[in-house]
């Protein structure tokens, strides 16, 4: 049995760097939405990013490792754990810069290009490895349905319950 200390290598530490600056993002952001509602936003990225890596990543069709292994380790569940703030910033900005019908799509692929991006930087610190044929491309199709679910949830939200803090 491998224990935490003899597979710490640059996979580990590149996560523990990638969360540090992500949750201080978080933190030095001011806080807009209320309490509930930042919580919410940040279960869903952590879901929806543990959801698609135990389907398409180490699930039935197992197209991708993380950290070296097929087996889930406690620095997969902290890689999971960055994709939390990054739902809670596609949304911060998303009521930032106010968008809508017009601006949805643009802003919605400015993610999705985010999101391939990060993935292909995980590839090449080697958190991800592709197998059994999965090449970056695909996840494109990955990205936008996650963040077009996540733009249409919020705004489901954001129509029925009020979600800015008082000013």
């Amino acid at each position: 049995m491998n224990f935490l200390w003899e597979t710490f290598d640059k996979n580990e530490i590149s996560i523990l760097i990638l969360m540090t600056i992500a949750y201080a993002f978080f933190f030095v952001l001011p806080f807009k939405f209320k309490r509930e509602i930042t919580w919410l936003l940040m279960m869903l990225g952590f879901t929806i990013g543990v959801f698609f890596d135990f389907t398409i990543g180490g699930g039935l069709i197992d197209f991708f490792t993380l950290n070296d292994t097929n087996n889930y380790e406690l620095f997969d569940f902290c890689y999971y754990l960055i994709f939390a703030p990054f739902s809670y910033f596609f949304i911060y900005f998303y009521d930032m810069f106010n968008i809508h019908k017009k601006t949805f799509i643009f802003y919605i692929l400015l993610w999705v290009i985010v999101g391939v991006s990060m993935q292909w930087a995980f590839t090449k610190l080697g958190i991800v490895e592709f197998q059994n044929g999965y090449k970056i491309p695909f996840s494109f199709a990955v990205f936008l349905t996650t963040q077009t679910f996540t733009a249409l949830y919020f705004e489901l939200i954001q129509s029925r319950y009020r979600v800015l803090k008082k000013s």
